[in-house]
């Protein structure tokens, strides 16, 4: 096999790991399937946590089986292999539904699933996920229905992911501050650890 094949069958094999994902983990019954995935040492950042993969999948079941209503929707992928090391960029559109002052809304945050990969035993495993927030809305489900929100409260979050952050503090849930966005320090540092990892380097952990 020349090197060209053999790098277009590791992209093809990464990608169906990402698509894979979002179906196996939305769907709510593929949990087992869904751990396949994920390196021994898997670790994942998004707005409600910084975790191992283990406790992530815990948590998915447990959002799945209280009524939770979530989605992910993919673009388009760019990848970078370098010998048993990949780091891969995906666009993605995360959906939820939930309530605001009592309002019905859906909240969208569009950005990155920025992943590290490795590959052993000849298979492709993710050992980090970090999500890159570029921006988000929230919309109530009933058209024509307003509502007002605390422009303070709001503000005080990153425009990535500042309408999630709202929704989730509304629900006493914790939100991570600070996350990767389009630009800026954060998201400077993540793609440094990525050419660091690519690069063969040991990760000092999970990016901040």
């Amino acid at each position: 096999m020349d090197r060209l094949t053999e790098q277009l069958l590791d992209e093809l094999e990464i990608r169906r790991l990402i698509e894979n994902w979002v179906v196996w983990r939305d769907s709510g019954v593929d949990f087992e399937r869904f751990a396949e995935l994920w390196h021994p040492k898997g670790e994942i950042v998004v707005t409600w946590s910084q975790t191992t993969a283990a406790d992530f999948i815990a948590r998915g079941k447990a959002f799945f089986e209280n009524g939770s209503k979530s989605l992910h929707m993919l673009g388009g992928s760019s990848i970078d292999v370098s010998g048993t090391r990949a780091v891969a960029q995906t666009k993605v559109a995360i959906m939820v539904r939930g309530l605001v002052h009592d309002v019905e809304v859906d909240v969208t945050c569009y950005g990155r699933f920025y992943d590290f990969f490795e590959k052993l035993d000849g298979k492709w495993l993710l050992y980090l996920r970090h999500v890159i927030y570029e921006l988000d809305q929230m919309i109530p489900t009933e058209p024509g229905r307003r509502i007002e929100l605390d422009a303070d409260l709001l503000k005080s979050f990153p425009e990535g992911y500042r309408h999630m952050a709202y929704m989730m503090a509304k629900a006493d849930i914790p939100v991570k501050p600070n996350l990767p966005g389009v630009r800026g320090p954060e998201v400077e540092a993540l793609y440094a650890t990525g050419r660091a990892w690519l690069a063969g380097e040991t990760l000092p952990g999970t990016p901040q």
